[in-house]
């Protein structure tokens, strides 16, 4: 398949995880990539990845996207060098473990910085530049525009020693439906994806521990952790004229989590 032959892709937290698979996904079907992240190693190592199979198709930027000023610079960026965005996907995000009785202010302050704050950043102000080509356009040929947000399943049912992880995601969530209205005058169409438990460095440690495993196992219906492909084949499709009927929806990518 060749989905996206000709589009400008933006995805943040590209250096690992489900942010590199879904880069890799892109890149695979024809667009150019550009990965956004706070480690230079890692996105030079997913450029070097992505252009064995895909020569010249992926871009290094390094940015941190719970920053205003860096994320204003980044949409300069692509507006000036590209022209126009028809791909983003907001993949950043992280988390720490604690309850609530001992969990910091400041903590609480990161991980929706980390998680929300990002997504918020990111979608207004790369979405003017999305806007902008989308106003240039006749709104009978407008070209596909879409933005997919990393949500998790821990938004639907909280997790456990993660609630400011669980807030936060709930919140892009609501916020993704938010956008979608927003946005949809100029044919941009705005979902999200909330994964269960996947195999990515927020879960590695985790992973490591075999009680940890079988856990999951008892209570995911098909018995296994997922893969970053896995959610990065749900992340194209929502990017893709594929799903161009669809907006303001959360996909659940759980392993039947919630069923069990």
């Amino acid at each position: 398949m060749n989905r996206f032959s000709g589009c400008i892709s933006v995805i943040t937290g590209a250096g690992s995880g489900i942010g590199k698979a879904a880069a890799i996904r892109l890149a695979q079907e024809g667009s150019k990539v550009i990965l956004v992240g706070r480690t230079r190693e890692k996105l030079m190592n997913v450029a070097d990845e992505i252009h064995q199979s895909a020569p010249e198709s992926a871009g290094v930027y390094v940015a941190d996207v719970t920053d205003e000023h860096d994320v204003t610079v980044l949409a300069q960026y692509v507006k000036s060098t590209y022209g126009d965005l028809h791909v983003l996907i907001n993949n950043a995000g992280g988390s720490f473990y604690s309850s609530v009785s001992h969990l910091p202010a400041e903590e609480w302050d990161q991980v929706f910085a980390l998680n929300l704050r990002s997504v918020f950043l990111v979608s207004k102000l790369l979405g003017h530049v999305m806007i902008s080509a989308a106003s240039r356009e006749d709104s009978n040929q407008r070209k596909d525009r879409a933005i997919v947000n990393v949500a998790s399943l821990s938004g639907h049912k909280p997790g456990a020693r993660i609630p400011h992880y669980s807030a936060s995601k709930a919140a892009v969530i609501n916020f993704t439906k938010a956008l979608a209205g927003e946005y949809a005058p100029y044919g941009i169409r705005v979902n999200s994806v909330s994964p269960g438990f996947v195999e990515t460095p927020l879960t590695e440690k985790g992973l490591q521990n075999d009680s940890f495993v079988e856990a999951i196992k008892r209570h995911t219906a098909l018995k296994r952790v997922g893969r970053p492909d896995e959610i990065a084949n749900v992340i194209a499709f929502l990017a893709s004229q594929e799903s161009s009927y669809m907006t303001g929806s959360d996909v659940l990518v759980d392993g039947g989590w919630l069923i069990t």
